[in-house]
């Protein structure tokens, strides 16, 4: 980005935040005045666009409510059933916590919308650690999904696939990232991990930023890397690729590119072969001024562990966006990941808030009927209060739930800024997968049943994820008792056993995909003694929980009751297939 362009999107983002209430005003105006005729919305507003009107009768929704009008779009329908712009692809998002990928509709004004998103958000990194496109490489790790050719012709793909499918991208790619294209678009992510380290190994010299989307597929690669080191160098060394890698399109890149160099992998080998790992990111890449990838919600549990691989480099989360909306940056990106905040960019969809109350440490509840609630404007939010995000936007998404919880930590100018809590209804997650409460228990009620026939019965049960290896992986405490004095230890181990694997059965799509391709780890369940979820209930009590109002939580977070738990275990036990 030139000098003069960078300072005018500084310049931009000190108008949006200080307009942001007139900025809303005017996206959300310019929404009804281009939609209010379509099928949808006129059922609503019977042609009219006064924003009161719009916030008394269009409904609170959520995906499967607009479902069915993106599935006649897809079928072949006019776009103008849900808006007046020509759809030109869909956004496939990572999975529903009920399985299948959710479909939201692209247009121009989308693919604009994302253009711009991407300066601003990169402004406040080169504000402070420099243009590291004109400095040298990203050795970003990245990997697309297949798209899917809907009935209507349209396409079908996630943001990060659509990303690295248009053209501008391609073009720059080989200027500045070191993996080829091939390695993206590699059907097996294992070759195409190991190419792509191997390719940032050989280019090492040259690497400025190291990173990825999420902070799970940044250590998932130094996981990689620790099991393959050996074997990268010998490919360094010899200037030829390991025979397991078949795909073509990896071989072909390969061989525009590798020549023996012993010394350099004499010399990354005497890295690697070290007692500790530790900085071992910054050893291996000397030049990387910081880690970019998404350290905020779910992938704070992985910061902890990047940390200690990238010893001082920053970790940095520049923004803030699903397949949903675009919503806001980071404005300090040298902050600690627990403290990023995001500044919601006024321009780019029409926000609205749902007030949450926080019932109890373990847990965000939702005390509220949305009918019965008002939602919030984007610059009355109160600091320190919690909302559910819901946005009305120019690709057909009106007042959609997106099923983020957030908190307001400030203002930037008249631009609030929001700490990402948690995903509502969302209890697990290792990666990308979402998986809910409800998905959990469908899951839990299929495994145990199981122990019916053989005289037992789950009395409690809780889980969490164990990320302490990669991959992670679901971990559910179930405590057993006899139903006629039947002691749990007489359980045969191989029902536990079929337990695990009848769970991972019962959950939805993507878990499985998962599962697959070894993201995630085989379920365990872990057995506890009788009373063990008493000595829970008592230790949420004298933190202050009423006994009364006490819920059991679905998931653990804290670790003094992760260790009440562990500390009482009789039994572990794992899935040993995978689902089908």
């Amino acid at each position: 980005m030139a000098t003069n362009e960078y300072e005018g999107v500084l310049k931009k983002i000190e108008e949006l935040t200080t307009n942001a209430g007139q900025i809303q005003d005017e996206v959300l105006g310019e929404i009804l005045s281009r939609n209010a005729g379509t099928e949808y919305l006129r059922g609503f507003l019977h042609g009219q666009t006064e924003k009161q009107l719009f916030k008394k009768n269009v409904p609170i929704v959520t995906y499967e409510d607009l479902k069915p009008y993106i599935d006649r779009i897809a079928n072949g329908e006019t776009s103008d059933i849900l808006l007046a712009e020509p759809i030109t692809a869909f956004f496939l998002s990572s999975g529903t916590s009920g399985g299948q990928p959710k479909m939201t509709p692209v247009t121009a004004q989308v693919t604009k919308n994302c253009e711009l998103f991407r300066r601003l958000y990169e402004s406040p990194v080169i504000k402070h650690f420099g243009d590291i496109n004109q400095a040298g490489k990203r050795m970003e790790l990245m990997f697309a999904r297949p798209e899917i050719e809907t009935p209507s012709g349209l396409k079908a793909a996630s943001v990060s696939t659509s990303i690295y499918n248009d053209s501008n991208f391609r073009t720059i790619l080989p200027k500045l990232y070191t993996s080829p294209i091939e390695t993206i678009f590699c059907p097996d992510p294992n070759q195409g991990l190991y190419c792509q380290l191997l390719f940032g190994l050989i280019q090492r010299d040259e690497v400025v930023t190291v990173g990825s989307l999420f902070a799970s597929t940044v250590l998932r690669g130094v996981k990689f890397l620790e099991n393959h080191w050996q074997e990268l160098c010998y490919d360094i060394k010899t200037g030829r690729l390991s025979d397991w890698i078949t795909d073509l399109g990896c071989r072909n890149a390969a061989s525009l590119v590798m020549k023996p160099n012993p010394e350099q992998a004499d010399l990354i080998e005497n890295i690697c072969n070290c007692k500790s790992w530790e900085g071992i990111i910054r050893k291996l890449w000397p030049k990387a001024r910081y880690i970019g990838c998404v350290c905020t919600g779910v992938m704070r549990q992985y910061t902890a562990e990047l940390e200690f691989y990238c010893r001082g480099l920053p970790l940095v989360s520049a923004f803030y966006a699903c397949s949903e909306a675009i919503c806001g940056i980071n404005l300090e990106p040298l902050c600690k990941s627990c403290d990023v905040s995001y500044t919601f960019l006024p321009n780019m969809a029409y926000f609205e808030f749902i007030p949450v109350e926080n019932e109890h440490d373990e847990s965000i509840e939702m005390k509220r009927n949305d009918e019965d609630t008002e939602l919030v404007d984007l610059v009355n939010v109160k600091a320190g209060q919690c909302y559910e995000l819901v946005v009305t936007t120019c690709a057909g998404l009106y007042r959609y739930k997106v099923g983020d919880v957030l908190m307001l930590s400030g203002f930037y100018n008249n631009a609030p800024q929001f700490q990402f809590v948690e995903r509502k209804n969302v209890i697990l997650s290792v990666d990308q997968e979402k998986t809910s409460e409800t998905d959990l228990s469908k899951a839990v009620t299929e495994a145990k049943a199981l122990l019916d026939p053989l005289g037992f019965i789950l009395t409690e049960y809780t889980s969490y994820v164990d990320t302490s290896s990669a991959p992670g992986h679901y971990v559910l405490f179930w405590e057993i008792k006899g139903k006629e004095g039947n002691h749990c230890k007489e359980l045969d181990p191989k029902i536990m056993v079929e337990c695990c694997s009848k769970m991972e059965e019962s959950l939805h799509y993507t878990y499985k995909i998962y599962r697959k391709r070894n993201i995630i780890a085989a379920v365990e369940i872990r057995v506890v003694k009788q009373g063990s979820f008493e000595a829970l209930m008592d230790y949420f009590v004298s933190k202050g929980t009423s006994l009364s109002q006490y819920k059991k939580p679905s998931c653990i977070k804290s670790e003094e009751a992760l260790k009440i738990l562990d500390s009482r275990v009789i039994g572990k036990y794992f899935s040993p297939k995978l689902p089908l």
